[in-house]
């Protein structure tokens, strides 16, 4: 890399223009008696005259360090080293993407030691000393990975380098003043703030104490402005566009986490969504697929609270579109289908959101799997009456026959669609009941306390 500091200048100066060089036949054809210095004095045979050439420029060396730092990240460091006239240089670029949210650091300097703190300073973030109304703007520069003392001695450097010119103008004293500030903060004599805020998220200030709490050392992480995402280069929101809504912002995702599988234990992932039911509540939707064993299950979760009174529905099954109707069936709810003198309890099954056929088919399905009931080790009485079960219930399934569904949810957490919506279903019942002390018991909530907890504490102490 060629230097570009004040050792090109003298190099340049000093160096002269050169001679092309010659052939060496030519000269020796020339040699005579009538040749001057550069050859013969005339005809065919002259020498060429000078050509100018490039001077020669001085080449230094930079080296590139891809390290991580601490509790933090990767970053990149350059240094540049020019050997002519040993002028060096070191700059620092993210190793990473820019993050979801950018960060601001906020600490309270108050011993010598806070100033030996390293300080990843990116080019996008600016640095503030709030008691000297003093800022480092963004991209007025390069990324460096320095210490707080480092990065007051930078500035102080940047405005001692024009002072000579400022003092013709007689515009240099308060800089001087300024400067003199400045050193003194070094000294520590009294506290201050220092603060980076940095909307790339990429920059970092040490915490000697990690991974325990830094008192001294307060992070906060914050939503880009649409100016800020502008600044970044990235396709931010509309300016003057108000910010969604969290909510609206996780119902719009799909969010992914490790989990293993609960067939082969092999690694796997699960998808989890929150989905708003019409006329009901929030829901939470997770999947989990095996890549191994090719095992797939999914789970509803309530996304509200335990609502203050149960809920019983009735469905009269009289037609094969009822098959279609949408269905929230919570781990805490049963079911029951009393022409078939069939219940299953709650727990069963988990948390499902599918249709009415869906939810009959899982039965099937429960009843087929059960080793106990259609194995080797079952009666031939018993396996009778359980094929006739599953029949019974296919022709269900098939539209075939009229049954009754009957979803009993102490939580109040379960749903089954109205296709009349938001008229009245003939077909449908909805009944809110109180909840048996025994059913309380089941979902924890007698030795739950809400109100009053805390004198109720207090006095048993």
């Amino acid at each position: 890399m060629n230097c570009f500091c004040s050792c090109f200048a003298a190099v340049a100066g000093a160096a002269g223009p050169r001679r092309a060089p010659r052939d060496p036949a030519g000269a020796a054809a020339c040699a005579g008696p009538g040749a001057g210095p550069g050859g013969c004095a005339g005809g065919r045979n002259a020498a060429p005259e000078p050509l100018p050439t490039r001077p020669l420029v001085p080449q230094g060396v930079t080296r590139l360090l891809l390290t991580r730092i601490p509790f933090f990240k990767e970053v990149i460091v350059s240094s540049f080293t020019c050997g002519s006239c040993a002028w060096a240089n070191t700059e620092i670029q993210s190793a990473g993407r820019i993050q979801e949210q950018g960060v601001r650091y906020t600490l309270s300097v108050t011993s010598r030691q806070d100033m030996n703190r390293e300080v990843v300073k990116t080019d996008c973030a600016t640095a503030r000393i709030p008691e000297l109304d003093f800022e480092i703007p963004a991209f007025s520069q390069k990324g460096v990975l320095t210490t707080i003392e480092g990065i007051i001695d930078r500035a102080v450097a940047g405005l001692e380098q024009d002072q000579p010119v400022r003092r013709v103008r007689e515009v240099a004293s308060k800089i001087d003043e300024f400067i003199g500030k400045l050193k003194q903060l070094k000294e520590v004599h009294s506290p201050f703030t220092f603060i980076i805020d940095d909307p790339s998220g990429n920059s970092f200030v040490e915490n000697p104490r990690a991974p325990q709490k830094d008192d001294a050392l307060v992070v906060t992480r914050y939503r880009r402005s649409p100016q800020q995402a502008a600044m970044l280069g990235l396709e931010g929101e509309e300016v003057g566009e108000k910010p969604d809504d969290a909510a609206e912002d996780l119902q719009n995702e799909v969010l992914q986490f490790d989990t293993n599988c609960p067939e082969c234990n092999a690694p796997a992932n699960t998808n989890m969504k929150l989905v708003q039911i019409p006329h009901f509540k929030e829901v939470i939707i997770m999947a989990t697929n095996c890549d191994s064993c090719g095992h797939r299950t999914n789970e509803v979760k309530s996304g509200g609270a335990i609502e203050p009174q149960g809920t019983r529905i009735t469905l009269h099954v009289t037609d094969p579109s009822d098959m279609t109707r949408d269905i929230l069936k919570s781990e805490t709810c049963s079911v029951e289908i009393p022409e078939l003198e069939f219940e299953l309890g709650m727990g069963a099954l988990g948390g499902k959101f599918t249709t009415l056929e869906g939810l009959l088919k899982d039965i099937r399905d429960l009843v087929e799997r059960n080793p106990f009931t259609l194995g080797d080790s079952s009666t031939p009485s018993r396996t009778g009456k359980l094929q006739e079960f599953i029949g019974k219930l296919q022709e269900i399934i098939e539209g075939k026959a009229k049954a009754h569904l009957v979803l009993d949810d102490p939580a109040g957490n379960s749903y089954l669609q109205n296709v009349y919506a938001p008229e009245e279903d003939p077909e449908l019942r909805v009944e809110r009941y109180e909840r048996s002390f025994e059913q309380n018991e089941d979902l924890g909530l007698n030795d739950m306390k809400t109100e009053g907890y805390e004198a109720g504490g207090a006095s048993a102490r």
